[in-house]
């Protein structure tokens, strides 16, 4: 029973608290706020910075609009910032309706609305940019909000969230908003250094509960037992406790798929397996079980549908993929929506077609997308137009669109979630080869599953792949953390602008300050703990193997030395073999009987069909069996001379056992009548130049020296030399320790210095008397352009490459510095519309050469090649033609080509932007934006 002063202290702090503007915020809310969310907000008002931690869906987005709330009250400026436009474009309107319209703005690349709002939502790239340029929007800033801030280890684009975080002003308070990461007290110690007090709030509870299945044929099974949600099964890991149960039932079906004749789980080559899900159903033994067949999209969707658990998002790695699962539910027949759904989104589907041109509604895929729409189902993908995309979203918000195939990135801040979240596939492509997906991103997909107050539970299933390891599985969902780390370095823009602002000797200090150097420093002290340790082994090792004889280190030297000498030689044998062995395949002609020395194919053969174009060629042989094959230098341990020649009939074609019994017959015929030698017929076999070669020679000093030496003789030899062995593999791990810490200490700094080197080099930095360093004016102009290409567009601009362009052209030749084609395609120079883009694209790669050259030498990563697939549609485009038309021959998707042209939109703004360049450049700049922004491009609504 609580005492007098006891009431009388709660009493006064609630009247305190109800003074507060936290409790102002409250009573707008029509839910009770979270313990991690209320920490957060107390920090806030108490003048310090946060970084919120929690899973997707928890609520972090409440605290970012306190945020706006506090700012607002105190009469300040309050900035969100995002990492992608469309949910820049989502927040626009969300706190429109929130705060009002009229004191909300929005700000990405090629839009601007009531840019100088009190509350103004952008991508992080424009909020950089401000920084730089000093933009007199940031006068009164308040606050500034960092959604998605895990962002910042993207490789392309993570290094932006740094330099904002690096440059704000001391003044404003700064707001991160992360995923759940598993180093958030490290990425916050950073946030204290660079920014003063800041609050480390970390949540691990799901608001809503998710559920593990595995969908098996027609069944639904649970992945854990006991009815463990998979908040549950992480409490579970760590030390000294249990592992999750995984579902008996899950493993006696994996145990009864084993590959006959060995265990599951195959390795590749270097002994690494080769995908810890799925075995990817690749003929390697895997038993076939109609109790897991794989269960059909439409089937799935029916059942999910059935037990109550749309809507549902599956996560399909493959654009083609999400559009296909589309088509096959329209085939299937399946009806998500009733008469009065499909009214409502007819409607909004014609609104929506309204604003584009009919010519352009069959490239768009306008038809197919609307059938799909109207039964409820859509695909999600960033190869779909932006305006398609945004339906689907808010139509799904709605409850009106119950099933959608998405690409990984819907994962990424929109808000869309779900009742049930499925993932088809534990792997994926990215980009060079297949990869499993990390526990950070299984997190980031299942996170969708479960609305906040909408659903009780949310579920997330994975479909039973051949060969798949249940445990595997439930490791994957047990894990929910995964590390934050920096992709910051460097780039010519950032280090000129850098230069600009605060010369180069503070600009080093302000690089040293990144979080990137902060996790390499703090390598560095685990790094030096190591050495310390094994620098005492090494120790103990020199005792061990002493020898009253002599220097045994100097003895085991040799030893080495001779074994790195034979293996050499015995490689360059190797290298040379191979050489004669590919240059007689070259030589060989049909009719050709050639004895293979070893391997499946050896014994004699005649050779049917060469190609001598090939680098590695595989002549087609029939053995002297009756056997069809090929033979390869790996065959081989030499050249290969024929034995003997034949006729081979003129349409032999080898398809029927009595032509190849024919053939063989003459093989044996022509061997009968002239038998070689056995073990080659005479063909020269390979030499080594034993005792006249100077590695060779230098073999036969060494073990001279090795004799004579005294520890030769030593009795205890061979027990010196194995903790020599040991010595030196230790020795040589240690030294690569060193050269580890000296790599990382001021590594970011070094690579500044070698960043500046080149712009210096290239006249885009001069020095003063004093040592320091300040922008030409050539410099001047790189401060104003970003992008990939930045340096290499600055080159280009002196050397005029855009004079004599029509502005239709400028926008294609643009291209050029803006776009990266999705997949390895021939890297080739096409024939351009006009003889003066062809000399506008030759001066762009004249310049690429020049500037990845001098990239080399100074070891700084080289800038991206000029890309020609989209110059030719961007012309056609500007100049008028039909989307049909500007795609006709081309692999873009529709969706891609509006995002590169408004990237295109957004390049020639920060050309027409750039006060020192000619007048009439900017407005060829200008002119050529008019025509790109038109038809579908302009009615896109917000896309990156």
């Amino acid at each position: 029973m609580s005492s007098h002063a006891d009431r009388y202290l709660a009493a006064k702090q609630r009247a305190a608290h109800a003074r507060t503007e936290l409790a102002a915020f409250q009573n707008r809310l029509e839910f009770r706020m979270d313990e991690f969310q209320e920490t957060s907000c107390r920090a806030l008002e108490a003048g310090r910075g946060v970084l919120v931690a929690a899973p997707t869906g928890a609520g972090k987005t409440v605290v970012g609009e306190f945020a706006v709330h506090l700012a607002l009250a105190r009469g300040q400026k309050a900035f969100y910032t995002t990492p992608i436009k469309a949910l820049s474009n989502q927040k626009f309107h969300e706190f429109s309706r929130a705060f009002g319209a009229d004191r909300v703005g929005l700000l990405t690349g090629d839009t601007s609305v009531n840019s100088e709002a009190e509350v103004v939502v952008m991508t992080t790239e424009v909020l950089r940019n401000m920084l730089y340029a000093d933009s007199p929007t940031l006068l009164n800033l308040g606050f500034v909000i960092m959604d998605e801030v895990h962002y910042l280890a993207d490789r392309f684009r993570g290094a932006v969230w740094e330099e904002v975080i690096i440059h704000l002003p001391d003044s404003v308070q700064l707001v991160s908003l992360s995923a759940t990461v598993s180093n958030a007290e490290e990425f916050g110690a950073w946030l204290d250094t660079v920014r003063g007090d800041t609050d480390v709030v970390v949540s691990e509870h799901r608001p809503v509960p998710l559920w593990q299945h595995v969908q098996v044929g027609g069944r639904l099974l649970d992945l854990f037992v006991d009815d463990t949600t998979v908040e549950e099964a992480a409490e579970r890991l760590g030390p000294g406790r249990d592992e999750p149960e995984v579902n008996p039932e899950l493993l006696q079906l994996a145990r009864a798929e084993q590959p006959r004749g060995g265990r599951r789980g195959g390795r590749g080559p270097g002994g690494r397996s080769r995908d810890r899900f799925s075995r990817r159903n690749g003929g390697d033994g895997h038993r076939p079980n109609p109790e897991t067949r794989r269960v059909s999209r439409p089937q799935l969707i029916r059942r999910l549908d059935a037990e109550g658990l749309l809507p549902v998002i599956t996560f399909i790695f493959s654009r083609a993929g999400c559009d296909g699962a589309v088509e096959q539910c329209v085939a299937a027949d399946i009806r998500l929506t009733g008469e009065k759904e499909q009214q409502t989104i007819r409607a909004r589907v014609a609104e929506t077609a309204a604003t584009l041109e009919a010519a352009d509604l069959n490239v768009l895929g306008f038809y197919e997308w609307r059938e799909g729409l109207l039964r409820g189902v859509a695909a999600h993908h960033a190869g779909m137009l932006p305006a398609f995309k945004e339906l689907v979203e808010e139509l799904f918000a709605e409850g009106l669109v119950k099933a959608v195939f998405a690409t990984e990135t819907l994962a990424l801040g929109i808000n869309m979630p779900a009742r049930s979240v499925v993932l088809e596939k534990l792997d994926k492509f990215n980009g060079e080869s297949r990869v499993d997906i990390t526990p950070g991103e299984y997190t980031q997909l299942t996170g969708r599953a479960g609305r906040r107050g909408i659903d009780v539970e949310g579920h997330a299933v994975v479909l039973w792949q051949p060969g798949m390891d249940p445990r595997a599985v439930a490791g994957l969902a047990s894990k929910r953390t995964y590390p934050l780390n920096s992709s910051f370095r460097p780039t010519y823009n950032m280090s000129v602008n850098l230069i600009a602002q605060f010369g180069a000797r503070r600009s080093r200090k302000i690089l040293e300050s990144s979080f990137a150097q902060f996790q390499a420093d703090r390598s560095v002290v685990g790094l030096a703990r190591r050495v310390r340790s094994q620098e005492e082994s090494l120790k103990g090792y020199e005792e061990a193997m002493t020898c009253h004889l002599g220097d045994f280190t100097e003895y085991a030297a040799l030893r080495r030395e001779l074994t790195e000498l034979e293996r050499a030689a015995e490689k360059t044998l190797s290298r040379q073999r191979r050489s004669d062995a590919v240059a007689s395949l070259h030589d060989l002609l049909p009719g050709d009987v050639v004895e293979i020395p070893r391997g499946r194919n050896a014994g004699y053969a005649v050779i049917l069909s060469t190609d001598p174009q090939r680098d590695d060629p595989r002549p087609s042989i029939l053995t002297i069996d009756h056997q069809l094959r090929r033979v390869g230098a790996q065959d081989l341990d030499g050249p290969l001379e024929p034995v003997s020649r034949i006729r081979i009939p003129k349409h032999f074609t080898g398809r029927t056992p009595k032509e190849r019994r024919d053939l063989a017959s003459s093989i044996r015929n022509a061997l009968h009548e002239h038998r070689p030698p056995r073990g080659g017929g005479g063909s020269r076999g390979i030499q080594f130049d034993r005792g006249t070669s100077a590695a060779e020679r230098r073999i036969t000093e060494v073990r001279r020296a090795l004799r004579a030496h005294p520890c030769h003789g030593c009795s205890d030899r061979e027990s010196h030399a194995r903790w020599a062995e040991r010595w030196w593999t230790l020795r040589r791990d240690t030294d690569g320790l060193l050269r580890q810490i000296e790599n990382r200490t001021n590594s970011i700094a070094k690579t500044f210095d070698r960043v500046s080197q080149v712009l210096g080099s290239f006249g885009y930095l001069e020095t003063l008397p004093d040592g320091e360093l300040r922008p030409t004016a050539a410099g001047q102009q790189l401060r104003r352009i970003y992008g990939d290409r930045d340096l290499l567009l600055a080159l280009c601009l002196r050397d005029g490459f855009l004079h004599g362009l029509d502005p239709a052209a400028t926008a294609g030749v643009v291209t050029l510095l803006v776009y990266q084609a999705k997949r390895e395609e021939q890297r080739f120079q096409p024939v351009l519309p006009s003889a003066a883009m062809d000399r506008a694209a030759e001066t762009v790669v004249r310049h690429w050469s020049g500037l990845t050259d001098r990239e080399q030498e100074h070891h700084l990563k080289l800038t991206a090649e000029p890309e020609f697939g989209l110059v030719e549609p961007m012309y056609l485009w500007a100049r008028g033609a039909t989307l049909s038309t500007a795609l006709n021959g081309t692999e873009l998707a529709a969706g891609d080509f509006v995002r590169w042209a408004k990237q295109v939109v957004d390049m020639l703004d920060q050309l027409a932007s750039i006060d020192l360049l000619d007048p009439a450049l900017r407005a060829q700049c200008q002119r050529a934006i008019a025509l790109v922004r038109r038809g579908v491009v302009a009615h896109s609504g917000f896309e990156d």
